[in-house]
């Protein structure tokens, strides 16, 4: 970091979460981009009922994760056809149609990476997120030419809370899980990092995740 970091007496004598942070790993979906995929349906599907119905049975999240950890697409897709017949066209715009997805910027979220960009402070990512949809994406996003290595799950066929997919990461990254903050939505993948060392922040929202990041000497 730029003039170096300063550490108080009490910075020295806090517990291990609170040590001083090398790097910062953040995940991507609901941490720096809102994403929902009840609302690409919601234009194809006028009917609320048959709509919920969809999205919990047929498009689901659980379902969408197996691509997430590198399932071939094409594959998915004939196989939830033949399992719900009738819904080829709706099937065929989670393929497509994902960036309609992804409605816009976590509040905030942006402006943090910036300024920790602006202050030296090596950034990384650990993304669950399926290989074709990361590059389509990343395409549109010049956010992340701030970063170093971002670990996409769908490259490495392997997805948080997953420790593999962890300490391939801290490899990639070059810092000890211990020196590196990890910020993430998911409690499990929290939990997970946290076992293996990991430094964490369970991020709800970017005005909590400011105020951690102020405490740390990271900003402010």
């Amino acid at each position: 970091m730029r003039g170096g970091l300063v550490l108080s007496a009490v910075q020295l004598h806090r517990p291990a979460e609170f040590q001083p942070v090398e790097a910062v790993v953040f995940d991507v979906g609901r941490v720096l981009v809102e994403w929902d995929m009840r609302l690409l349906f919601a234009k194809l599907i006028p009917e609320p009922e048959r709509l919920d119905w969809f999205c919990a049975n047929v498009v689901t999240e659980e379902w969408h994760f197996q691509h997430d950890v590198g399932r071939d697409l094409a594959e998915m897709v004939a196989e939830r056809k033949a399992a719900f017949p009738g819904n080829d066209t709706l099937i065929d715009a989670y393929a497509t149609r994902f960036l309609e997805t992804i409605p816009g910027n976590v509040p905030g979220s942006h402006d943090i990476v910036r300024e920790l960009a602006a202050r030296d402070v090596p950034l990384f990512a650990i993304t669950n997120f399926a290989s074709p949809f990361w590059r389509e994406y990343r395409a549109t996003e010049p956010l992340f030419d701030l970063f170093g290595e971002i670990v996409v799950s769908g490259d490495e066929k392997l997805a948080k809370p997953d420790a593999r997919i962890f300490d391939l990461a801290a490899r990639r990254f070059g810092h000890r899980p211990s020196a590196m903050l990890f910020i993430d939505d998911n409690a499990a993948n929290i939990a997970s990092a946290r076992d293996l060392g990991w430094q964490v922040h369970h991020f709800h929202g970017a005005e909590a995740l400011r105020a951690d990041l102020t405490e740390r000497g990271l900003l402010g």
